[in-house]
């Protein structure tokens, strides 16, 4: 490998304690490092092991093998768009999954044990980990957040009426907007002092009669928010005037860094707020257990829920209610060994972009394990909204147009070999940003930042031909 993409491959393979993929054959679409996989996932001492690289490579990962198949063989040493964890899962995961595997029979699975062991597994962890009390009765199982979410909206907001999302905010609402078809009414998050706000009164002027519903992302996909409880409120109250139902997502609560607290919607001191709210999650960002399709929905409401439960079914799959009912008696410690060691990585990217990127901009995220970049700077040195005006202008009529984002997206993919999620998907706000997943070894953190950093020291008015 040469030098150009700011990695000494040799080096980093000795400095990983890793085995180089030695006389690896031309055009192969094997990866820069091979994962020790017979490291011990939990030391004697207790602590476990997420710094060994953990090679995703060549197992149909969204997040790596799609990104070599979308931009051609050796395009991508680092994966770090979609959000999901590159860890080796923890151990009791792993342990449930293989004793349920040893009894090779694959029939119906008998919800009527299963439904309430999980339901009470979820209800004592929220309970354990933050207080909030939960009558099982109120919980719903779902195949993934994604299906509840749009049973809500299809319950609550008739087709072609508005959703209010808070942007940027998560891409997957916009696609649960067209599967119900809704349409988004944007309120663009304030920029202020380093950290991104609520725009209280853009919210509400953006409340009009055909307003339903308002998809709440606490902690906020992808600027890293964890709302504080005064902001909660101030949100719940608006739309409690405005008969405006709150669907909270908080898929991402598990993952806060310290120092920070993430403050559920269901557990607000204002009993009128919270009736007018469903809440969704699930374990599969905290556990990295998105294949195994399972998440969970509940309210205070048994209206909101039953209006809700028309338009849900869920088509629940045994190794996903044993993988996700092992994470949440089992995996705790797991858990916050992991969440200390992204904290950490938060902190190490914010430092290395302030000392070594400086045409980059980051803030450091309060939760998630995802980091918002303003590539600014790339955007305007490699020209990308011209870039996007020409390809747009000349490309073949069977091909879909490109934002000025996906041209810094692709820049990344072929000067640093890094994949990033490119913000325009995030609506408004996500002009000009990035969305970087964290959630895995430092090793390739460092990798991926010093690559970017290498790419970043001159980019100029990059050609098609590099681009595509």
């Amino acid at each position: 490998m040469s030098q150009t993409n700011g990695l000494n491959r040799r080096a980093f393979l000795r400095n990983a304690g890793l085995t180089a993929l030695a006389g690896a054959a031309a055009g192969s679409h094997a990866p820069v490092f091979a994962a020790t996989d017979t490291a011990p996932a939990q030391a004697s001492n207790g602590s476990f092991d997420f710094d060994t690289v953990y090679n995703r490579f060549g197992t149909d990962s969204t997040k790596f093998d799609q990104q070599i198949r979308v931009y051609g063989k050796d395009s991508v040493q680092v994966g770090m768009g979609i959000a999901d964890i590159d860890f080796k899962a923890a151990p009791s995961i792993t342990s449930a999954i293989n004793e349920r595997v040893k009894h090779e029979n694959w029939g119906y699975l008998d919800m009527g044990k299963w439904t309430p062991r999980m339901t009470e597994a979820v209800v004592a962890w929220n309970k354990r980990r933050y207080g909030v009390t939960i009558d099982p009765n109120s919980m719903i199982l779902s195949n993934g957040v994604h299906p509840a979410l749009i049973a809500a909206l299809k319950a609550f907001s008739p087709k072609g009426s508005k959703v209010l999302l808070q942007t940027p905010t998560y891409n997957g609402f916009y696609s649960d907007l067209r599967e119900s078809e809704t349409k988004a009414e944007e309120s663009p998050l304030k920029f202020v002092n380093g950290k991104f706000q609520m725009d209280f009164d853009d919210f509400e002027r953006r409340i009009s009669y055909d307003t339903h519903t308002f998809i709440l992302c606490n902690p906020q996909n992808p600027t890293g928010n964890c709302w504080s409880a005064d902001d909660l409120l101030r949100i719940g109250e608006i739309c409690l005037k405005h008969r405006v139902i709150v669907l909270a997502d908080e898929i991402h609560c598990d993952w806060v860094s310290k120092g920070q607290k993430y403050t559920p919607f269901a557990s607000l001191p204002n009993k009128a707020v919270v009736d007018n709210s469903l809440t969704f999650k699930a374990a599969s960002k905290s556990f990295g257990l998105a294949a195994h399709k399972t998440a969970w929905y509940y309210s205070t409401n048994p209206e909101l829920l039953a209006r809700t439960r028309q338009y849900h079914r869920a088509d629940l799959n045994t190794l996903g209610i044993v993988a996700n009912y092992a994470a949440v008696t089992d995996g705790e410690e797991w858990l916050r060994q992991a969440n200390d060691y992204v904290s950490g990585t938060h902190d190490m990217v914010v430092n290395y972009i302030a000392d070594k990127i400086p045409l980059l901009k980051v803030h450091r995220a309060e939760g998630t394990y995802l980091t918002w970049l303003d590539v600014t700077g790339v955007a305007d040195r490699i020209g990308s909204k011209k870039l996007a005006d020409d390809y747009n202008r000349t490309k073949p009529a069977n091909m879909p147009s490109l934002t000025p984002e996906q041209m810094v997206e692709r820049f990344f993919v072929k000067t640093a070999k890094v994949h990033l999620n490119q913000g325009a998907s995030y609506g408004k706000g996500g002009e000009n940003h990035m969305r970087m997943n964290i959630g895995t070894s430092r090793k390739l953190v460092e990798l991926a930042l010093n690559n970017m950093a290498q790419a970043c020291k001159n980019p100029t008015s990059t050609s098609l031909n590099l681009l595509f």
